[in-house]
């Protein structure tokens, strides 16, 4: 067998192997863990996916699952707009899409934590879960996002010994984040999942 032949299988092989296995990869960071009824549904702040983050948290808002919603502003800003001759702001979208899915405004608050990120929005819920004495919190989040989110979140609440019963609903892949079968032929697949091992490598290191 020449060489050529051996690196051809080699590669055949190898491309083989990998499209068994990055769909594992991908499913592996997704998790759920289901609450029937909570005192309040957190939707995770998220510029680029807040769509598929607020219909589901509508959805489960409107089954009667939590009396309200809260978003966490991550800061940023979307385009410019013509009407209101302004960038409003990514949690502003959030707002109008969570009404217009038949949320009332009334039922809406916005939390801002003191930074971006999942950390900083644990830390910020630990503290209003145990002002309000909530008995149950259930976090909506990306797919992708699931396993981190919840392992970060409990590990905070175990650290401020806040009691909170945490759930977490994904919001499945395919609308504003690639499938886990094909991830990994798009730049944003590698984001969302090479991108979130990275993240989670550095949350365990060092937080």
């Amino acid at each position: 067998m020449n060489r050529r032949l051996k690196i051809a299988i080699v590669c055949l092989v190898s491309a083989i192997v990998w499209i068994a296995v990055a769909p594992i990869l991908a499913k592996i960071l997704i998790v759920e863990k289901p609450l029937e009824k909570a005192d309040a549904i957190l939707v995770m702040g998220g510029s680029s996916v807040y769509l598929e983050r607020t219909r589901k948290a509508a959805e489960i808002y409107l089954q009667g699952a939590a009396p309200v919603i809260i978003l966490t502003d991550d800061g940023e800003r979307g385009g410019w707009s013509r009407v209101e001759k302004r960038n409003p702001a990514n949690v502003e979208f959030a707002q109008r899409n969570l009404i217009a899915s038949g949320v009332p405004a009334a039922a809406i608050s916005v939390m801002k934590p003191p930074g971006s990120g999942t950390i900083y929005e644990a830390r910020e819920m630990a503290q209003k879960a145990r002002a309000e004495n909530w008995q149950r919190l259930l976090i909506v989040t990306s797919g992708y996002h699931t396993r981190r989110t919840l392992w970060t979140f409990e590990r905070v609440f175990n650290a401020e010994n806040v009691k909170t019963e945490l759930g977490i609903r994904a919001v499945a892949p395919g609308e504003q984040t690639p499938s886990p079968e094909w991830w990994w032929l798009k730049p944003r697949g590698w984001q969302m999942v090479a991108g979130e091992y990275l993240k989670f490598a550095v949350y365990q290191v060092f937080y």
